[in-house]
């Protein structure tokens, strides 16, 4: 076998092995972008297939800079279009075709359309119903059921919460296991008490005259509901033995 000039038979793989970083460097990356994202979410990310890092003989993961740009860009779909891992994963497929698919629209109603958000401060990121059907891949049939069991309820306009992509598409993985929306019903009614405990400590901030106080109650509402989203799934792990990779 031949040696590199340093004497050492494995410095080429090294090398070749420089440009890639730990799953823990990796969350340092995007938290200046992504300061909610957790090394659980990368890893539940990759066993939906929408990353696929390297492994060493060991099993550590190992990310290239174009594993990270992929992941970003998984990310800002979450974030920006709230769009499921089903649809995010059909975008990546198509680009990695070639293909230039458009995203569904994201924004407001107004008379009746679906109006782009812009960035003149915050407001409610609406979607209307046949762009929830089309984000979730579901028939009219599928969403007037869930709707009777309230697992997802239209707002006042007729519109929806743009989170409401993201439970109807985790619906319809759970339907493919033989669960049916009435036996999640359980599951909405422990969301709506979680809810309702977060809604109790953040009260006082919303209802505070100095307006940077309300402005932190919004932040702290979602600590909050990020910290009772990790609880749960934890205590679900637990009772079921399980951990996820």
């Amino acid at each position: 076998m031949l040696q590199s000039p340093s004497g050492g038979a494995g410095h080429g793989a090294a090398a070749a092995d420089s440009g890639l970083m730990s799953i823990g460097t990796v969350l340092n990356v995007l938290r200046g972008e992504f300061p909610e994202v957790t090394i659980s979410k990368i890893r539940f990310l990759e066993s939906e297939g929408l990353i696929e890092p390297r492994r060493t003989p060991s099993g550590y993961r190992k990310f290239s800079t174009g594993d990270v740009e992929r992941l970003s860009h998984v990310l800002r779909m979450q974030r920006d279009h709230y769009l499921p891992l089903k649809v995010i994963r059909e975008h990546l497929e198509a680009m990695g075709r070639g293909e230039a698919v458009p995203l569904p629209v994201v924004g407001r109603q107004r008379d009746g359309e679906v109006v782009p958000e812009t960035s003149e401060g915050p407001t409610a990121v609406r979607i209307g119903r046949d762009e929830l059907l089309a984000a979730a891949a579901i028939s009219e049939q599928e969403l007037e059921e869930w709707e009777s069991y309230g697992l997802i309820a239209p707002l006042p306009d007729g519109a929806y919460d743009a989170e409401a992509a993201t439970v109807a598409s985790l619906v319809a993985e759970l339907g493919r296991f033989g669960i049916e929306p009435r036996h999640l019903r359980v599951m909405k009614a422990a969301a709506d008490r979680e809810a309702g405990l977060v809604d109790q400590v953040v009260a006082p901030l919303r209802r505070h005259r100095n307006p940077q106080t309300r402005a932190h109650a919004e932040a702290r509402t979602k600590e909050l509901a990020g910290l009772a989203v990790k609880l749960h799934a934890a205590l679900v792990q637990t009772a079921l033995g399980v951990r996820l990779p």
